[in-house]
């Protein structure tokens, strides 16, 4: 092989390597934003369990919302939505439903995915006190 034959080799891989990598960089981008709504789900699914917890051991629905906005921590609590369903006694089921607008944060992929991915997360325990 010539010399001039090597130097456009690596001119054309060079040229290839610049094609393929902004590709490259926005599917890294991207899983990267599928792993924060992957920890996001998690923390919602915590927040519903303590959120269903403290309402199996209380009738104070604020303190239901508020043991969730605590297990919530690193969620923003304006885009939090959480619901509270009682029996009608004691040993009755208590429902705690949990909503959470995850937003895109990781810049470049917005294009990609919805401006906002809803997760949610219903958690039902026996109340341990009467209504």
């Amino acid at each position: 092989m010539r010399d001039s034959e090597v130097r456009g080799a690596r001119g054309s891989a060079a040229v290839e390597f610049a094609l393929v990598l902004p590709l490259l960089l926005t599917l890294a981008l991207a899983l990267l934003q599928v792993g924060l709504i992957a920890k996001d789900q998690l923390v919602v699914q915590e927040a519903g369990r303590a959120g269903a917890r403290q309402a199996s051991v209380s009738n104070d629905d604020a303190s239901v919302r508020e043991a969730v906005n605590e297990a919530a921590a690193g969620l923003s609590p304006s885009l939090l939505t959480t619901t509270v369903r009682r029996g009608s006694g004691r040993g009755t089921p208590v429902a705690v439903d949990v909503e959470y607008e995850a937003p895109i944060t990781v810049p470049l992929v917005g294009w990609l995915l919805p401006g906002a991915v809803r997760l949610s997360t219903e958690t039902t325990m026996r109340q341990e006190v009467t209504p």
